[in-house]
């Protein structure tokens, strides 16, 4: 039994560090971005947790039962996906920008004054244009920061799924070091001990990756009534989710030769 519980220890510290990998924090930092509460942002680490624990559990017990062997190249695939899904969630960042963005249009009248259009409340309300007068700075807070609907502590903690973050997770669930834990389970004899192994393994994400994406929250939520550098922080968030993923993907295809055709 003091085997079992060793193995499970290390499953769940494993998990743990598992959360830091570089991508991850990546990956989930551009879904975050859309969040200005930093008690909402955790139920995305959470999502992204619970796809990357699907992926790996399945096929776990693949491996458990069947007594396959993870497939020469299969992690180094799921690295460059890795790459390319960092990519894409650095684009939607700038495409975004481009669906929220806020116009102003003087009108001339009895009360000269300045209305100011954003795409994004057209969109919300149905209708080709939408007016709304005001200060500028909310305005643009409107029209840059993504709108969410005011929240209490208790209403930010109520549990929500958040499809994108999970499968992005279940993307991740065979990229670098969990592929390596699948290692693991070949020198394990007992298939219930492996399911477990998984599993520990997966919660130790889920929850780090939970409490991590508050922090990771934290520069978006308090530069939320800065318009400015809220939007440099968006930038800065999808440029960089950009760069990383063009480098996996340089160096898996590359580097480590998954594209090389000799």
């Amino acid at each position: 039994m003091s085997t079992i519980w060793e193995v499970l220890a290390l499953g769940l510290l494993l998990g743990v560090r598992h959360a830091f990998d570089a991508d991850h924090l990546v990956a989930v930092t551009t879904i975050v971005s859309e969040y200005r509460n930093p008690l909402r942002a955790i139920w995305v680490g959470i999502s992204w947790g619970l796809g990357h624990t699907t992926t790996l559990l399945l096929m776990g017990i693949a491996l458990l039962l069947l007594k396959l062997r993870l497939p020469e190249g299969l992690a180094l695939f799921f690295e460059f996906m890795v790459g390319l899904v960092l990519v894409l969630l650095g684009i939607q960042i700038f495409w975004g920008f481009r669906r929220r963005r806020v116009h102003i249009h003087p009108h001339h009248g009895s009360e000269p004054h300045v209305h100011f259009h954003s795409h994004a409340q057209a969109q919300e309300h149905g209708h080709h244009t939408s007016h709304q007068r005001g200060n500028l700075g909310k305005l643009l807070i409107a029209g840059i920061v993504p709108r969410e609907h005011p929240t209490t502590p208790s209403s930010a903690l109520k549990p929500f799924f958040r499809v994108r973050s999970y499968v992005v997770g279940t993307v991740h669930g065979l990229a670098g070091s969990a592929a390596l834990m699948l290692l693991v389970l070949a020198g394990l004899k007992s298939t219930l001990t492996g399911v477990l192994y998984i599993l520990v393994f997966g919660l130790g994400s889920v929850v780090s990756m939970g409490l991590i994406s508050i922090f990771i929250s934290l520069p978006f939520s308090a530069s939320s009534r800065l318009p400015r550098l809220n939007l440099l922080v968006q930038v800065s968030a999808g440029t960089f989710s950009i760069l990383f993923g063009l480098f996996l993907m340089y160096q898996i295809g590359i580097v480590e030769g998954l594209l090389s055709t000799d």
